[in-house]
């Protein structure tokens, strides 16, 4: 495979509040390669919150969470008018949510994350690889992570079959600058952080630890 791009760092904006949120992207915005507005601030205050992020922030990568299931045209469109660069969908919609999604993508020349949940297997990776498909998102699941488990060899492993795929790969899941080395065979595109930059009065420092740990690793 090919030497990937240098992984960029993603601030998930997970508030329920739509001015906690503009404030946190305000403050960050700069540390920041890629914004998301997590699913829980799209449910909360609707697709407002990709409007506004999109007027705060004209030139960043904007990422809305909507985790769709179904009505992949009709929620892609509403994602892409109102100013989004990539919305994830389910692993677990059908193929069809995820083409009529990835056409709607292609118009607006943006793109669609699987968002890998649950049961997922390596035959429908290549499924989602053929029909075009390219981002995938990877999760260490919140109770391992309550655990104190770190990532497992099963993750790695299936990253890595991912990676070789063809998928480009966020990885989220109360990740730590300390953690990156682990990744570094796997073609990341981006590592994800909500709680720790957002909630945090040393964001602005935890953005710079996240920098200088994906330099040190991924840096020529």
């Amino acid at each position: 495979m090919s030497h990937s791009p240098v992984p960029r760092l993603q601030l998930a904006l997970d508030h329920t509040r739509l001015d906690a949120a503009l404030e946190t992207a305000q403050r960050l915005h700069h540390q920041v390669d890629i914004v998301e507005a997590g699913t829980l601030l799209c449910l909360s205050t609707g697709i407002d919150a990709v409007r506004q992020l999109r007027q705060l922030l004209p030139g960043k990568t904007l990422v809305a969470d909507f985790k769709v299931a179904d009505a992949g045209a009709t929620l892609a469109k509403l994602a892409f008018e109102a100013g989004a660069n990539w919305i994830t969908v389910i692993c677990s919609a059908p193929l069809a949510t995820f083409a009529s999604a990835l056409e709607v993508a292609r118009q607006h020349q943006g793109d669609i994350q699987i968002e890998l949940f649950g049961h997922w297997t390596l035959e429908d990776a290549r499924r989602w690889r053929e029909l075009g498909l390219k981002q995938a998102i990877y999760h260490r699941g919140r109770d391992a992570q309550a655990s104190g488990q770190q990532w497992s060899p099963q993750d790695l492993d299936a990253m890595k079959a991912l990676s070789d795929l063809g998928f480009a790969l966020s990885v989220t899941g109360g990740i730590t600058p300390d953690e990156l080395p682990q990744f570094r065979d796997i073609d990341v595109k981006a590592f994800i952080v909500g709680r720790a930059l957002s909630e945090s009065a040393d964001g602005l420092a935890t953005a710079a630890d996240f920098h200088q740990a994906i330099a040190n690793i991924w840096g020529h």
